[in-house]
């Protein structure tokens, strides 16, 4: 009996306030093949910080990994985020058989 399970992937979302902040970060953790692919969204965010309420353009990075290099792409991200507290989101997504595979292709595990 063969596994007919769908393929999961990971996807580790952030936010910055630049697009070159975004563009930066994008660019490096695919060069440093920790995502395969990051999609790069202008959005407007509404929160409070410091007591005080918010309302910025941001950009949202959309990081496609493997779960297993998960860990890695965060502490990669962590490191080189201009955020004092920054915004990151792990969520484990079903892909179709042939993307998971190109993913796990690009990524080092």
């Amino acid at each position: 009996m063969h596994s007919t399970a769908t393929p999961l992937i990971a996807v580790v979302t952030t936010t910055v306030a630049s697009a070159a902040d975004a563009k930066q970060l994008a660019a490096g953790a695919v060069q440093a093949r920790l995502a395969a692919c990051v999609q790069v969204e202008a959005i407007s965010s509404h929160y409070v910080w410091q007591g005080a309420q918010h309302e910025d353009e941001e950009w949202r990075l959309v990081c496609k990994t493997l779960p297993a290099a998960v860990p890695a792409l965060r502490a990669w991200l962590r490191a080189q985020h201009p955020y004092e507290v920054p915004q990151l989101l792990t969520h484990q997504v079903e892909a179709e058989a042939d993307y998971a595979q190109w993913v796990g292709q690009q990524v080092d595990r």
